[in-house]
């Protein structure tokens, strides 16, 4: 059954508008190879492309299930699978892109994986990933069991941490971008750990947690640097605070968490007004 179907053989618009947005950046990235605009090293930038790439569908990939809770749309968890495939390929056009950057020397592309740590990380992480696709069919559901499928499937938050901390090593010195992806993830972990252990669908706990993932994703950005660079850590976390330096993650993570609790509080809204202009047309149905 082709992917833009649902299971009941239908036309789905979400799966079709998912599955035909999920290869725009590999176009775009072909389209900047085809016409020379990937700067100097080229091949250099369309490995952090395709690595900031599945960096991102891994975390969209994550937020389904808060989207799917929050703003009570069930059909969101037909793209998750779709979207934990299409993480794995831009994974593997990573190594990929790498694999050429090497001239195609598999023995050099091995020895460094083994003897660099961050290349180690990162290909664990794309493993782990290839784990998950492989295992992310009907058919893999069945063979194990529900239960065995769950616990296996929940290395994806083992594989992200990795990813990250992939992503945060090869970046060096401007980690902008890993911090920026690790605020987002430090929210959906946030979420979950709240939603496990306490109600966190009120607008109160979201603005909370809103606050809390933002405070921590400047605590990350200053704690690498302090340990990669041996930076003043209250120095860099007053930076990350302030605006001198322009937006820092920590900002863009609060900005966008309170985005999302504004949608969350205008969507019930919505919803509840919804409902009780149809309250008094129900009760006169039954009525009559």
């Amino acid at each position: 059954m082709a992917p833009w179907y649902d299971r009941a053989g239908r036309l789905s618009l979400l799966k079709l508008l998912v599955f035909i947005g999920l290869f725009l950046p590999a176009a775009w990235l072909a389209w900047l190879a085809l016409t020379h605009d990937l700067g100097a090293r080229p091949l250099n930038t369309a490995i952090h492309f395709a690595g900031l790439w599945m960096v991102r569908f891994l975390l969209i990939t994550l937020a389904i299930t808060p989207a799917r809770k929050l703003f009570r749309w069930a059909p969101l968890i037909l793209v998750r699978r779709m979207l934990g495939v299409a993480t794995f390929a831009y994974g593997l056009l990573h190594l990929g892109l790498y694999i050429v950057d090497q001239n195609w020397n598999l023995i050099r592309v091995v020895s460094e994986i083994w003897l660099r740590i961050y290349l180690t990380i990162g290909f664990v992480a794309l493993f782990g990933l290839m784990l998950l696709a492989i295992t992310s069919t009907d058919g893999w559901v069945r063979r194990l069991g529900g239960k065995r499928w769950q616990a296996l499937h929940r290395i994806v938050y083992l594989v992200s941490v990795l990813a990250l901390i992939h992503f945060f090593m090869q970046a060096k010195l401007n980690v902008y971008p890993a911090a920026l992806m690790s605020g987002f993830f430090l929210w959906l972990m946030g979420y979950r750990l709240w939603d496990r252990f306490g109600e966190i669908g009120s607008i109160p706990s979201l603005l909370g947690l809103a606050g809390l993932s933002a405070i921590a994703t400047a605590l990350t950005e200053a704690g690498w640097y302090a340990v990669a660079t041996h930076a003043p850590a209250l120095k860099v976390l007053e930076a990350n605070l302030g605006f001198a330096a322009g937006i820092r993650p920590a900002w863009w993570v609060l900005i966008v968490a309170l985005g999302v609790t504004l949608a969350v509080a205008s969507r019930r809204a919505l919803m509840k007004k919804t409902q009780s202009k149809a309250a008094p047309k129900l009760a006169m149905d039954r009525v009559s």
